[in-house]
């Protein structure tokens, strides 16, 4: 991470002044910018803070001596600038006027201009500042942990119920069962949107505010689904529960980020996706034993409701903020209003919104990474495969074992269990590559090379083929028993999982301070294969025949196996010639800190200039 003009000059004068003391930065003292990374879907294209820097001198520093001779908040306060300055609305190039300027009123002439305001600017106090959420106690972290990752798992759970009510919404509002899965596709279509509007709103008003309020809007409209009177109300009220449910996979990930440092955010990431990618797998044979009972399918709605509403209710009672740049706007208030000195400020409340940034940051970078860019469209390909793929066992696993077996709905979700046990091992599986993970970054100064995260993805998406294979042909005939199909599950789960987590690790590494908006591109194209691939399931399997349905998924699978594979050899080369993708070299020495801003923000300039 290049530090920005002030820390460098604080960095320089520390190492001649004992040149002995910093050798160079391991990587347990650097904090990463990108706060959005996991499922985040916002731009980090942060310009460093460098720039419209007058006069700056060692003055503005903190004079607390733990404070400058502390590399780790010198670090963490670049990383709440650095998040300040990729914040939507801190460049205001759209907002420059031509017009003349306003009287100032009453009479009055201008007055004269303020003292420097950075003197005004609130910080962190020092390495083991209690505001700051990475100093929290472990036990605060793992229930705030435990909580949030509860309400992720609350938005992934609603999205696949549904499917087991299709057949009697098709039964009572005389539909076709592909017409009433709209609802389960237009919930997914929700999480393709809702991100562009809750992940900046999250950069602008914090974590708190919009995981609260999305909890509240999901839970409603969960409540409306319930309730509705035509098929029409019941489809609506779908997609905007999926809207207000994408908040917790936009949101939460960074939450995470704001909370846990290099050596343990690996972990609460990897607990955070098995939440979400489980959590469509636990709700079939919920929703089908929901159905097949005295209740019905609308509480397979009302469930969901009363979920969200206790999830609504812990994190507006116990969901603490997160976001150091938000924090510090509550520190300066408090200050403004126990000092009378309204000048005191934090920078994210120099900020004002601009809707042409809005679009630029939000979408069209996105979409132009993921067109533009040979690493974001293939992984996006592969990826929306897959997870296209996990909606479409929503249709397929009933094909097989309640057409071929004859089970009841609710025992039939059962099976998906298969599943749930592989990206539990997956999970595992990463888990335990933590502390080699961490070898290899420490042997290198600090630095991460993406590549390091595709042999995962390479194993898994092999991996996902064979249980594909092995699903189609052990499935299709009722003398072959229940469980080996549903075995077969364990292996598509492993792959699934492999592949999601480091594959998005991957594009967090390759693009850095873009690595929001590469992710954002992917989330959009997977999401929309989420919602179409229910819609035409029904049909190949009918036509196909579930062997050969399979089959042909498999060979698609086994085709897609090769784009981690050239990653991994040529991705270095690729990444060379992105506008994109920044390169540093593997040096962490503070002495080399400043070629490497450097480069970041060339790869800025240029991205810009691509804007």
């Amino acid at each position: 991470m290049a530090l920005d003009e002030v820390d460098r000059e604080l960095a320089n004068a520390e190492q001649d002044a004992s040149p002995n003391q910093f050798p160079h930065r391991r990587s347990d003292e650097i904090e990463r910018v990108v706060s959005a990374s996991s499922v985040s879907t916002t731009s980090s294209d942060s310009s460093i803070a460098t720039t419209n820097r007058r006069g700056v001198g060692m003055s503005r520093v903190s004079t607390q001596r733990d404070l400058e001779r502390h590399q780790t908040e010198l670090s963490r306060i670049h990383t709440q600038r650095s998040q300040h300055s990729a914040t939507v609305g801190r460049d205001l190039k759209s907002r420059e006027s031509k017009r003349p300027l306003p009287p100032f009123g009453a009479g009055k002439p201008y007055p004269p201009p303020l003292p420097a305001q950075e003197e005004y600017v609130v910080e962190f106090e020092g390495p083991d500042d209690p505001l700051h959420a990475q100093n929290w106690p472990l036990q605060k972290k793992v229930l705030t942990a435990a909580m949030l990752g509860y309400t992720t798992m609350v938005s992934a759970f609603g999205s696949s119920i549904f499917s087991a009510a299709t057949r009697a919404i098709a039964a009572q509002f005389n539909v076709s069962s592909t017409v009433a899965l709209l609802g389960v596709s237009l919930y997914v279509l929700g999480f393709a949107t809702g991100p562009t509007f809750w992940a900046p709103l999250s950069e602008l008003k914090g974590r708190r505010m919009p995981l609260v309020v999305a909890m509240f809007g999901f839970s409603i409209f969960n409540i409306a689904t319930a309730t509705g009177k035509d098929l029409q109300t019941i489809l609506i009220c779908r997609f905007f529960a999926g809207f207000f449910g994408a908040c917790p996979l936009a949101v939460v990930a960074a939450v995470f980020s704001d909370m846990f440092d290099n050596r343990t955010r690996g972990i609460a990431i990897t607990i955070f996706s098995m939440a979400v990618f489980t959590g469509p797998l636990l709700a079939p044979f919920i929703g089908g034993f929901i159905v097949d009972s005295y209740l019905g399918w609308r509480w397979t709605s009302y469930i969901v409701a009363f979920m969200g509403f206790f999830a609504f209710g812990l994190d507006l009672i116990f969901l603490e903020e997160t976001y150091p740049p938000v924090i510090l706007i509550e520190k300066a208030a408090e200050l403004r209003r126990r000092t009378l000195n309204w000048g005191i400020h934090a920078k994210q409340e120099e900020i004002e919104v601009d809707f042409r940034e809005l679009v630029t940051k939000n979408f069209s970078r996105p979409m132009r990474l993921l067109f533009t860019e040979p690493i974001v469209t293939l992984l996006s390909i592969y990826m929306a495969f897959i997870y296209g793929l996990l909606y479409l066992f929503l249709t397929a696993y009933p094909f097989v074992f309640q057409g071929i077996h004859h089970f009841s709905p609710g025992v039939s979700g059962l099976t998906f269990f298969g599943m749930i046990v592989g990206q539990i091992i997956a999970g595992i599986v990463v888990l335990l590559q933590q502390p080699w993970y961490q070898r290899k970054l420490a042997a290198n100064n600090g630095v991460p090379i993406p590549e390091w995260r595709l042999p995962s993805v390479i194993a898994g998406g092999a991996s996902f083929a064979a249980g594909l294979f092995w699903f189609g042909w052990s499935g299709y005939r009722a003398d072959i028993h229940w469980i080996v199909p549903t075995l077969s599950g364990i292996m598509s789960g492993f792959g699934l999982m492999s592949i999601f987590l480091q594959a998005l690790n991957y594009l967090v590494d390759a693009y850095l301070m873009f690595a929001a908006s590469a992710i954002a591109g992917n989330t959009f194209l997977r999401s929309l294969a989420g919602a179409g691939f229910p819609l035409f399931s029904s049909y190949m399997f009918e036509g196909m025949g579930i062997q050969w349905a399979a089959t042909l998924l498999g060979c698609v699978a086994a085709a897609l196996v090769p784009i981690p594979v050239i990653f991994y050899l040529y991705g270095h080369k690729i990444r060379a010639k992105s506008a994109y993708a920044p390169t540093a070299p593997p040096q962490g020495s503070m002495l080399r800190d400043n070629s490497e801003g450097s480069s970041v923000r060339s790869a800025e300039k240029k991205g810009d200039d691509a804007v």
